[in-house]
């Protein structure tokens, strides 16, 4: 069985979903995003999505910290994107010259910073929208790089940006077996494989 997503009818833009997000209730634990204008919610995620993430902000951590290269957030970090987007990836990385750049942060608001590093975990609700509508929204924005994470095929997918006429947008992606290392570009000293992020 797939895991329901839930997608608004109508549109807002980024000032009416925060306003929004802000008049949740505290028990509210569904994960919500603004996608192409429209709310999009997911569940809360199954098993090993949250060991996973662990294990990425665990080792991106370490690298960040290493050469003092920038800020890394965990999932519950929301962003809003130059695109009208605002996301809250599983994972992320946004190096120290890019936070320099951005409005200084408020508290309890999302962040006006375009990642250079995403990570997603697919799980069966998400993997399509990932895929395809997440990633062409992180092209658009800036993203440097976009991992997505596939505990089911033991896989990663690695894009990476390019720059052409028609502008940015990811090549066409390298897929790392389990047991391949995967050297970030973007975040210097950060490199695993799927095995290193899953259970034993």
């Amino acid at each position: 069985m797939v895991e329901p997503v839930f997608e608004s009818v109508t549109t807002m833009d980024q000032a009416t979903f925060a306003a929004w997000i802000e008049s949740r209730p505290a028990h509210d634990d569904n994960h919500y995003e603004l996608l192409n204008s429209r709310v999009v919610m997911t569940p809360p995620a199954g098993w090993p999505h949250g060991s996973i993430g662990s294990r990425l902000v665990t080792r991106m951590t370490l690298a960040s910290d290493a050469g003092r290269r920038g800020r890394v957030f965990d999932a519950s970090q929301g962003f809003e994107l130059p695109t009208g987007d605002t996301v809250e990836p599983d994972a992320s990385f946004v190096s120290t010259s890019r936070w320099r750049a951005a409005p200084p942060p408020a508290v309890g608001k999302f962040l006006a910073v375009v990642p250079d590093l995403v990570v997603e975990t697919l799980s069966k609700s998400t993997a399509s929208r990932d895929r395809g509508e997440k990633k062409a929204i992180y092209a658009a924005a800036g993203v440097c790089e976009y991992v997505l994470v596939d505990p089911r095929a033991r896989t990663l997918t690695v894009f990476v940006r390019e720059f052409v006429r028609e502008g940015d947008r990811f090549d066409a992606g390298t897929i790392l077996a389990e047991d391949e290392p995967w050297h970030s570009r973007s975040l210097p000293g950060l490199s695993f494989c799927v095995a290193d992020l899953l259970e034993p």
